[in-house]
């Protein structure tokens, strides 16, 4: 046995008799590494210095917002001060360092060329999926555009959405059949997020019922288009449930790569061809052409539309089904095994292509997956965006992340100051909000500045990865810091509890305990070696 082998890694030994007591990633019950006393090892204090180090940044707001907001109203907290840094700016407001600034909001989207034009928009999402619509549709730009109007039905509030799979999506529909009545609106932008939502739970019935219960308000809307005679275009942001399994048969409640459908439903318009190998970039070309009003230079898309079609100014209805991806193979696809009537029957009669929804096409590295991020943004912008993921891996590979004045700062100041570091964030492989490749790049640069203490807290979701592989990673992030002779992971927490973005202030209540206090489950630093 190597030592490696009779190692003690405390933080994941944890995990795995968490995973023993039937808890998931996900929802993780807070855990807290302690030493022979029983006291909580490395919690927050004042003038502690904080480098936060997930990507994506909506989901982010209210923690950060908990420990840099000195009027912050929500829940009681203990007077300190801890000098934070985020990995991108997850809000302009917020009184943080930002490691990865934006370079400006994207300009001449497809909400703003249709808001310059002088035409009403509405937007019709449920709170789980509103910021996808308000926010990155809108290439990041905060704020309400003149002429939109957004309608967002509450989500259920749950720990569990397999217990609710149909979540609201009936007052999704409600709610776009009446904006799609009213003629004041020339485009109307919906989003259902029942086949995203629920890929990510092992539930293999609710899933199948989420998928179903949108095909369900498909045809709600496709009546409303029909009296409405507006076009509808029906796509998704990027694929999950169609590809549930791993080729080994291990469930993989991640995203995928798989391309999304793209259909275009109206009467005058079933003649058309549609180009086939485009991508989520031409969506917004394509309904400026159906609205006949001009593409923006900056858009690099086309329209997918192959033939002449009169020049008028149709009224769109865009419809977002999110997660539903595009896949022929039927094993461990739960699209497929879903009753889908309505898909099923405008992907036969009405002019169909498939759009790349993951990778390059949507400014992610090559083979990686999509998400509802980069494909709302992508669909709006109609032109590829290169990510925050891939600037800060480039930065990585060219050196210029260890030389990043923020990081510097918070590393240098712990060091002057007498303080700890703090490094928290997602611990995955991949995700969305990050990578632990990305935490450690960040311990190494610790190591090298000779930051004093450094501290980790994890936060597991487990969305793509296998079954089990948190306490994988989280063990080699113990690995990396006794390779390193520095840092100590003392805590992980399930993502569901520290990245909410529909102010369960709770949630947020019970992070910001965890990681002050030491509130959870605790696990003996003692045996170790």
């Amino acid at each position: 046995m190597n030592e490696t082998e009779t190692k003690h890694w405390p933080m994941a030994k944890a995990v795995r008799a968490a995973y023993s007591a039937g808890e998931d990633d996900e929802t993780m019950e807070p855990i807290v590494l302690v030493d022979k006393n029983s006291k909580p090892i490395g919690r927050f204090q004042d003038g502690d210095y904080v480098i936060f180090y997930n990507l994506r940044g909506e989901r982010e707001i209210e923690l950060t917002s908990s420990f840099s907001d000195p009027d912050f109203p929500h829940f009681p907290r203990q007077p300190m001060r801890t000098p934070f840094v985020t990995m991108i700016e997850y809000d302009k407001n917020l009184d943080v360092r930002v490691a990865f600034p934006p370079g400006g909001p994207i300009q001449d989207t497809l909400p703003q060329v249709v808001s310059n034009h002088g035409l009403r928009q509405a937007k019709v999402v449920e709170t789980e999926k509103s910021v996808h619509l308000t926010y990155y549709l809108n290439g990041k730009n905060e704020g309400v555009l003149p002429g939109e109007d957004h309608f967002i039905p509450p989500s259920p509030h749950t720990s569990d959405y397999g217990t609710v799979p149909e979540l609201n999506a009936a007052g999704v529909g409600d709610a776009a059949v009446a904006a799609i009545a009213n003629p004041a609106y020339s485009l109307i932008t919906i989003n259902l997020a029942n086949t995203d939502v629920l890929g990510h739970v092992e539930n293999l019935e609710a899933i199948k019922t989420a998928v179903h219960t949108v095909d369900t308000q498909i045809g709600r809307i496709v009546e409303a288009a029909r009296l409405a005679r507006a076009t509808l275009i029906i796509t998704a942001d990027h694929g999950s449930a169609e590809r549930w399994y791993y080729p080994d048969g291990a469930i993989d409640t991640g995203h995928t790569d798989s391309p999304v459908p793209f259909i275009l439903a109206a009467p005058e318009l079933r003649h058309l061809r549609l180009q086939d190998g485009g991508a989520l970039t031409d969506v917004a070309p394509t309904i400026l052409h159906l609205m006949n009003l001009p593409k923006p230079d900056v858009m690099t898309g086309s329209s997918l539309i192959l033939d002449k079609i009169p020049a008028l100014s149709r009224r769109v209805v865009l419809l977002i089904a999110d997660g539903w991806g595009a896949r022929d193979e039927t094993w461990g696809n739960l699209i497929a095994a879903a009753e889908t009537p309505v898909m099923d029957e405008l992907q036969a009669q009405w002019p169909t292509t498939r759009l790349a929804a993951a990778g390059p096409a949507v400014g992610m590295p090559e083979g990686t997956v999509g998400n509802s991020e980069a494909g709302h943004l992508h669909i709006g912008g109609g032109r590829r965006l290169l990510s925050d993921r891939v600037r800060i891996e480039e930065a990585i590979a060219d050196g210029s992340f260890f030389h990043n004045e923020e990081f510097l700062w918070a590393m240098r100041g712990a060091k002057r100051d007498g303080a700890r570091l703090h490094l928290l964030g997602i611990i995955s492989f991949y995700s969305s909000h990050g990578s632990v490749e990305h935490l450690k790049a960040l311990m190494r640069m610790a190591a090298a500045e000779g930051a004093p203490e450094v501290y980790i807290h994890g936060m597991l979701g487990r969305r793509g990865e296998r079954p089990e592989s948190g306490a994988i990673y989280v063990q080699s992030i113990e690995e990396e810091a006794d390779r390193l002779g520095l840092g100590k992971f003392v805590s992980i927490i399930g993502r569901f509890w520290s990245l909410d973005r529909e102010q369960n202030w709770d949630r947020i209540e019970k992070t910001y305990r965890w990681l002050v206090y030491g509130q959870g489950t605790l696990a003996p630093e003692m045996g170790r070696g």
